[in-house]
């Protein structure tokens, strides 16, 4: 049995060597694979004797597969050791001279040994490093051994006694299944299971005794084993068993690619993909890109780099199927046929981006500076369709939105406690055949209470409170904010510059803000929510107070409304 393993070593290691040194390509599709494990082995002999068990025991083997795609040949050898296990009572027996004390028992081993061939089959993953097989065998089995005998030690009498076996040439068969998870190319690890089955195994027939096996009948009395003085019954014909296991095992699979024929400088193959749009030949980074075969199954994937490109490299020279995909959109795919590869070269294949929409890349920072927002619900309106659609920034605050020609839409983001500009974009102003990509950034104000925002473009007439429609927009804005932020209340201001006596500006300046208070709750925000400050020249943000000389741009600074959220009593 050393021997034997120690050559099973000597081959792997040999082989192992053989292809880590070799130059020439592999063919991933054929290959040679070496098996070996251990395992235990649960048996079932199915003879005469009745009062004979017998033990699992210790199975080692090796599988041999050579693999043409998903099918192939194979041979198995499996050594497996088994134990009789003697069931004849040996409390409370009643022998011929009264209660038996003492036994003598002696159990052999049975050693089993198989030799079968027969086909494989298996499936592997997309990756190809976990892998399913089935084993199918048939052969020959040698069994030898098993010899039990039980007698009375004081009288020497036979109680029970089964001569085993000696057999040669036993047709078998075997069916394994096993799985492997290669975390190397040609290495894995394996576990599996199996059932044997060994027909018309012949018992020996014992020369001394003239008999294969025999047994002391008796009758349980009271507790108590009472041999029948009737004498053995034996049998003294050699019966054809049939025996069977089941096993589970565990090891190692080496894998051995075939080496192609006539490969002196081993050639190697490229495939680079380049992603473009159909309309600008704009090139396209980081479009998800994936090359099958022609059966479907993936070959290879990437992703295109900043120039629109993806290489795949070490890809055998076959007839492929590439697909792309940006931002959810498919591109329109391309093909790659066998005789198009040259040897050491790359082949260059195109994909094309031919959708009519523009791709809105927008991203959502603080205002004032280049902080980035993520997790903010950003929604776009179509103005024409009153359609809406959301979506959620990314780590980096990005976002993305596809925008069809000859529209309208507004644009703004949503985040608990943060006051988002709304922007408008037209894409009356673009044109699809040199433009794909539109730029926009989101502003958004964190509204910590008691913190004053500026509302822009809020503009009245001179000494007039009206809410102009120029100014609406604006506080649509307000209006948004309050919707999606239902526990929040504001406080909305008016300020004046300094020009005009304190009292007018005073009372200016909480008119306006009471008809931007109104027009608020025309627009559905609860009074209740709502509060309206006239703080006149109080509250300057420059120099610009009575009697200082300032220019009209200056003045403009300090005519403003503000909103700012009421901080909780």
């Amino acid at each position: 049995m050393k021997t034997l393993f120690k050559t099973f070593l000597l081959v792997i290691t040999f082989l192992t060597l053989t292809n880590s040194n070799a130059q020439s390509e592999h063919d991933k599709h054929n290959y040679f694979q070496i098996s070996p494990r251990i395992g235990y082995d649960f048996p079932t002999y199915n003879n005469n004797t009745p009062y004979i068990d017998y033990k699992g025991g210790l199975e080692a083997g090796i599988s041999l597969d050579y693999y043409w795609k998903w099918f192939g040949i194979g041979a198995d050898f499996d050594y497996i050791k088994n134990k009789p296990e003697n069931t004849y009572p040996t409390t409370n027996v009643i022998g011929r001279l009264g209660p038996i004390t003492t036994f003598n028992l002696n159990e052999d081993k049975i050693t089993r040994i198989f030799y079968g061939i027969g086909p494989s089959f298996k499936h592997e993953n997309q990756q190809g490093n976990f892998v399913g097989e089935l084993n199918l065998r048939a052969g020959l089995a040698s069994i030898k051994g098993g010899r039990t005998i039980l007698t009375d030690a004081a009288t020497n009498d036979l109680l029970n006694f089964h001569t085993g076996y000696n057999a040669k040439n036993v047709f078998s068969s075997k069916a394994q299944v096993r799985f492997t998870y290669f975390f190397k190319e040609t290495i894995g690890v394996q576990a599996g299971a199996y059932y044997l089955r060994h027909f018309n195994v012949t018992e020996q027939l014992d020369k001394s005794m003239g008999i294969t096996s025999g047994y002391q009948p008796f009758t349980s009395i009271d507790g108590q084993n009472v041999l029948d003085q009737s004498g053995l019954i034996v049998i003294d014909e050699v019966e054809k068993n049939t025996i069977s296991s089941v096993g589970v095992f565990a090891g190692l699979t080496f894998k051995f690619p075939s080496k192609k024929d006539n490969c002196k400088a081993c050639d190697t193959y490229s495939l680079a993909v380049t992603a473009k749009d159909k309309f600008t030949s704009e090139v396209l980074p980081n479009t998800d890109v994936v090359v099958k075969d022609t059966k479907g199954n993936v070959v290879q994937t990437g992703t295109t780099n900043s120039y629109g490109v993806v290489v795949f490299n070490n890809i055998n020279a076959d007839n492929y199927v590439i697909n792309g995909q940006l931002y959810t959109v498919a591109l329109q795919g391309n093909s790659a046929s066998e005789n198009e590869f040259k040897p050491n070269e790359t082949l260059q294949k195109e994909i094309l981006y031919t959708d009519s929409n523009f791709i809105l890349k927008g991203n959502a920072v603080e205002c004032n500076t280049i902080t980035p927002l993520q997790n903010v619900s950003v929604i776009l309106k179509d103005v024409a369709n009153a359609l809406q659609k959301n979506t959620l920034t990314d780590t980096k605050g990005a976002f993305i939105f596809h925008l069809k020609q000859k529209s309208e839409f507004t644009i703004y983001g949503k985040k608990a406690n943060f006051f988002s500009q709304t922007e408008t974009i037209s894409t009356n102003s673009f044109d699809r055949n040199t433009t794909l990509f539109v730029q926009l950034e989101v502003c958004m104000e964190e509204a910590d209470c008691g913190k004053a925002i500026a509302l822009k473009n809020i503009h009245y007439d001179v000494d007039k409170y009206t809410i102009r429609n120029d100014a609406k927009p604006e506080l649509n804005r307000l209006v948004q904010f309050m919707l999606d932020n239902p526990q929040v209340n504001v406080e909305v201001s008016s300020h004046t510059d300094s020009r005009a006596t304190n009292s007018y500006n005073q009372t200016l300046s909480q008119n306006r803000a009471n008809a931007a208070v109104d027009y608020l709750v025309s627009q559905g925000i609860s009074r209740s929510r709502l509060t309206g400050k006239g703080y006149g020249e109080t509250m300057l943000l420059n120099k610009c107070a009575d009697n200082v000389e300032c220019s009209e741009a200056d003045h403009q600074i300090n005519r403003r409304t503000e909103m700012k959220v009421v901080c909780p009593k």
